[in-house]
């Protein structure tokens, strides 16, 4: 299997470029970089597919011929999917638009509120007081037939 190097190198940069995109706070470049990660799936797929061969119909030449549909099944899939969820980002860039005039989406006081809630809770369980009395953390309890054995009763 003869594999182009260019076409590695290309998948390779837009899961890079993806992943980079869809970091931003910015709904618009999160649907460029789930764009361009779909893109690159599709490019993997059609690496991985191997080298071209005939349709994949039954009586139409030797199985070895013939390509593999899995992949070919595999990348229509991936095109679906990603046509479903970008015109669901669309959707939210366009409602986000209409409220707020702006793709972003900012800190607000709840969301810092629980932040700073949940790092003084951890906080607090970092100082627990520990246990003095070890024995009344245990599970053990003694039955009569071990009294019995050790001679104490």
């Amino acid at each position: 299997m003869n594999v182009s190097l260019v076409l590695i190198i290309i998948m390779a940069v837009l899961f890079a470029a993806g992943v980079y995109a869809m970091l931003e706070r910015s709904l618009t470049r999160v649907l460029i970089g789930f764009l361009l990660l779909g893109n690159a799936a599709n490019l993997l797929l059609l690496i991985v597919m191997g080298r071209p061969g005939l349709a994949p119909f039954y009586g139409d030449g030797e199985p070895a011929a013939m390509s593999d549909p899995l992949p070919q099944a595999l990348m229509l899939t991936a095109i679906v999917i990603t046509f479903a969820i970008s015109a669901f980002l669309l959707a939210l860039i366009y409602r986000s638009w209409q409220l707020g005039q702006a793709d972003t989406f900012d800190e607000d006081e709840v969301d810092l509120a629980i932040r700073e809630r949940g790092m003084r809770t951890d906080e607090e369980m970092d100082q627990e007081i520990e246990l003095e009395d070890d024995d009344a953390t245990s599970d053990f309890v003694a039955s009569d037939a071990e009294d019995d054995r050790t001679g104490s009763s």
